[in-house]
């Protein structure tokens, strides 16, 4: 089968050889304070900036997934409130989980085929403002011109940008923000269970600031481990090894955005000249490049995804108010040119069935 579920999606091919390597260099009983993790730790690192192109101030850093960040956030970095932005269902998530964390907590939520203006957001007195950079569940995604002018707007406060779907598959505005966070079961092309922190010299500043450590899982806790190359709690060692080994093999992020980019253009010009669906996204500025959401009637999403499994294909299920009406296609860098034509194909020569009343 070949899944373009946006998460978990496809995995790289290679992962299975390198799990068998990892278990034959006995990585999997290696202690998380010994030498032999540590140098995958550091060279982990080294490569998430290298392949990534992330600046050299900012740290890496890892924690179990991208919801446990919503948690080290808001307990870590926040101290009267935060400002949620956001436009889909996970970025409401966020805000709803952080809100019970933070009561004062505040959100703004705009329409998605729109940019927010920036001129008529209050935050000035926001320890942090969060943003979604790429909502999954609608396939949007914020511009890095946009995410700058907001930099530029709010100075002193913090930004948080949750990049689950794009993290490792677009080129990042790294400095427009100073927490950057993604699992790795997306655009890393691995299992679910590790996810990515990226945080600028700011963000950790106000960490060592506010002294958080009333936590297992407090992010001054784990910066501090990390500056040994180790971490708070025994890690996925296995998802941080498989980490290192695709980064090791994975091209450059400019060639991956390119890469990703020009496949996005395709589908778009695809799904445009299809009688039966409709795209949910129209306006260019605002597009993921990495979910291509479309929508059809419940009847049409369902034949799609009976008859594409028919064929060994997983297409995505839409998400919280759009799961009947809408379906979601990964455009990760794990699934390859060959598979997306295939899936291409597929809906190029796929004809509704009429239903009988």
């Amino acid at each position: 089968m070949i899944t373009f579920y946006p998460g978990p999606s496809k995995v790289y091919p290679e992962v299975p050889q390198y799990v068998r390597e990892a278990y034959e260099a006995g990585v999997l009983s290696i202690n998380h304070r010994s030498p032999e993790f540590m140098e995958i730790f550091r060279r982990v690192r080294q490569l998430v900036k290298e392949k990534l192109d992330v600046p050299d101030s900012y740290t890496v850093v890892f924690s179990s997934s991208a919801t446990e960040c919503w948690e080290i956030i808001s307990q870590s970095l926040v101290s009267k409130k935060s400002l949620h932005i956001f436009n889909g269902a996970f970025g409401e998530k966020w805000w709803r989980y952080a809100q019970q964390l933070v009561p004062a907590t505040e959100s703004i939520v705009f329409d998605r085929e729109e940019l927010p203006d920036i001129d008529q957001i209050l935050a000035d007195d926001a320890d942090l403002i969060a943003i979604t950079h790429n909502e999954t569940s609608n396939g949007t995604a914020l511009p890095g011109d946009w995410m700058q002018k907001l930099r530029k707007q709010f100075p002193n406060a913090l930004i948080a940008a949750d990049s689950t779907s794009s993290m490792a598959g677009v080129a990042l505005p790294w400095e427009a923000a100073d927490i950057w966070y993604a699992s790795v079961q997306k655009c890393f092309g691995l299992p679910a269970g590790l996810a990515v922190m990226v945080l600028s010299p700011q963000a950790i500043e106000q960490t060592q600031s506010l002294g958080e450590k009333g936590h297992y899982n407090s992010l001054l806790n784990i910066y501090d481990q990390s500056q040994r190359y180790q971490t708070t709690h025994t890690p996925n060692v296995l998802g941080i090894y498989l980490l290192m080994r695709t980064l090791e093999n994975r091209a450059s992020i400019s060639e991956v955005n390119t890469q990703l980019t020009k496949r996005f253009t395709e589908w778009f010009i695809m799904l445009q000249n299809l009688n039966y669906v409709k795209l949910i996204i129209t306006n260019d500025a605002v597009q993921s490049k990495t979910v291509v959401p479309f929508q059809a009637t419940p009847e049409v999403i369902n034949q799609l995804q009976e008859q594409a499994k028919e064929q060994g294909i997983i297409i995505g299920n839409g998400y919280g108010e759009l799961k009947t009406t809408t379906l979601r296609i990964a455009n990760f860098p794990a699934i390859t040119d060959a598979e997306i034509h295939q899936l291409m194909n597929f809906f190029a020569n796929f004809a509704p069935e009429k239903l009988s009343h």
